[in-house]
């Protein structure tokens, strides 16, 4: 758990080393999702500006069902294929990486926290003593703790604090949003990342990740809510107020559009895959009979003749997953509380978003202004990775080099107006809710 930046200065007056440092600035990220692994090298500069990719990876992903590590030595050999291609392109070798978490069920959980004072000036090393209050709360011993993001500070009862450093009071408090994950499933990825001679440098909630890749500040600052659509989950971070105050995860996604394809019309997996990248989609359209499409059987020799269907056909088995996706997406959001604090905005990320009509019928079911998410904050990306489908993994490398995630501000206040302004609608919701 990271509770601070590795820049952050010690007691001492010190700056603490760094593992970036100490890899001459560079940054491996790492997503093991249920139909690719991919792999990015990137490396920060020392003035904090734009990490540069400098290698780029990545594999069909096998062994892993619903986000979880099902087959390790399966997932293994993916990793090493992915990993040995970045980091050839890279002309470097890493020894550590930044994890996607999609397995495990992340989910959220918002509690106070408080302390003593003794009426001294707050300093940074107060700060950081209210946030270890955190290891007090009692937790489920099955979970892990993977995020601990600070999203507001009070002061004797004074909530909506923007920054209690150099206030004067005698109880200093926190409102925290706590993201876990079950132990089992991480455990288990972790040690097949490790028999890769990797150490894990930190994990991150896919679409926590996927919303910083593909976000601009003001969907941050105003609200905006990230639909991660991969191939076994489709993950859900809302984001307010600068912060990710919600992460959720619904155990369907792309790969059961692939198997309803292939279920329905008799087909092997890797053609219902061909034929929902080639010719899928979730709006109908007058061409769609007339287009026929030529579907090879099951068990069929290659020389017998394929069936044949029209397009319209293939759209109809389709579109019910898609929209069962996006209800159960809604349902969950409406369950959280965040259905509509956060506005009506939506990003779609993950390869499964990517096809023909998805942000049209997200805009229907979601009542929500939808739009395409793609990573934003590299330089040297190429274009054939620069879509929705490696959002996630450009967003655990912008994880890596943002001060401001998953620990307090310490070097600098929060922005005037912002999230806890008194008058602030945001900051009235956070008071409320957490």
């Amino acid at each position: 758990m990271l509770l601070f930046s590795r820049t952050d200065r010690d007691t001492s007056g010190e700056s603490a080393p760094t593992p970036l440092k100490r890899r001459g600035g560079l940054i491996a990220a790492l997503d093991v999702g249920t139909t690719k692994v991919a792999c990015l090298i990137a490396r920060a500069d020392d003035d904090g500006g734009v990490p540069r990719v400098l290698g780029i990876g990545h594999h069909r992903s096998r062994g892993v069902r619903g986000g979880r590590v099902a087959n390790p030595d399966e997932v293994e050999a993916a990793i090493r294929n992915a990993l040995e291609s970045a980091e050839d392109m890279a002309g470097e070798r890493v020894d550590g990486v930044v994890v996607a978490v999609t397995g495990g069920a992340p989910e959220s959980e918002r509690i106070d926290v408080e302390m003593d004072v003794s009426g001294h000036e707050v300093r940074d090393s107060d700060m950081r003593r209210v946030l270890s209050c955190v290891g007090q709360h009692p937790r489920d011993p099955d979970r892990e703790l993977i995020h601990c993001i600070p999203v507001g500070y009070s002061l004797d009862g004074v909530d909506n604090v923007l920054d209690p450093r150099g206030m004067y009071g005698e109880r200093l408090g926190a409102r925290i949003h706590l993201v876990s994950a079950a132990s089992g499933p991480l455990r288990n990825l972790t040690t097949v990342i490790e028999r890769c001679r990797l150490d894990v440098d930190g994990r991150v909630a896919a679409p926590y990740a996927a919303g910083l890749a593909s976000l601009v500040e003001d969907e941050r600052d105003l609200g905006a809510t990230v639909i991660d659509m991969g191939g076994g989950t489709t993950s859900v971070a809302v984001f307010l107020g600068g912060h990710v105050i919600h992460v959720g995860v619904i155990a369907v996604g792309g790969g059961h559009v692939t198997n309803d394809i292939a279920q329905g019309l008799s087909t092997p997996l890797a053609s219902a895959e061909r034929l929902k990248t080639m010719y899928g989609g979730v709006l109908a359209s007058p061409a769609d009979s007339r287009e026929i499409l030529r579907v090879p059987l099951v068990g069929e020799d290659e020389d017998q003749p394929s069936q044949e269907i029209p397009r319209s056909y293939l759209v109809q088995i389709i579109r019910p997953r898609v929209e069962e996706t996006l209800e159960l997406v809604r349902a969950h959001l409406e369950a959280a509380g965040v259905d509509r604090v956060a506005g009506r905005r939506a990003v779609l990320t993950g390869g499964a978003s990517q096809m023909p009509g998805m942000r049209e019928l997200a805009e229907q079911i979601l009542d929500k202004q939808v739009r395409p998410g793609r990573p934003m904050r590299l330089r040297g990306l190429a274009d054939s990775v620069a879509g929705p489908a490696f959002a996630t993994c450009a967003g655990l490398v912008s994880h890596a080099v943002q001060d401001q995630v998953e620990r307090p501000m310490l070097d600098e206040p929060p922005r005037a107006g912002g999230v806890f302004g008194p008058v602030n609608r945001i900051g009235r919701w956070l008071k409320e809710n957490f």
